[in-house]
């Protein structure tokens, strides 16, 4: 198991990219969360194989219909245990 700790930014909020994340990540069989940061990103934090999360980061730097992905930048990784299903939080 392989774990990512990214941070989104571009026009990410308003935009269903919380919800497109939430279905990639569980269409991929991954365990995390995701949420809306108040500077206008988006965190994700996400568990699983690394084909598995290597996809799903491409996936994450195109976003859904209507985002605009100008960065993804990682962050160190937490050592809390990861929810399952994935989840958006707030």
């Amino acid at each position: 198991m392989t774990r990512m700790h990214v941070v989104v930014r571009g026009r990410v909020q308003g935009v269903g990219f919380r919800w497109f994340v939430r279905e990639a990540a569980r269409e991929a069989g991954l365990s995390g969360w995701v949420r809306n940061r108040e500077d206008g990103a988006v965190e994700v934090e996400a568990e699983g194989p690394h084909a598995a999360l290597d996809a799903f980061r491409a996936l994450i730097t195109r976003g859904p219909r209507g985002a605009v992905v100008s960065s993804v930048d990682e962050v160190a990784v937490s050592a809390e245990a990861l929810v399952q299903p994935f989840t958006i939080i707030r």
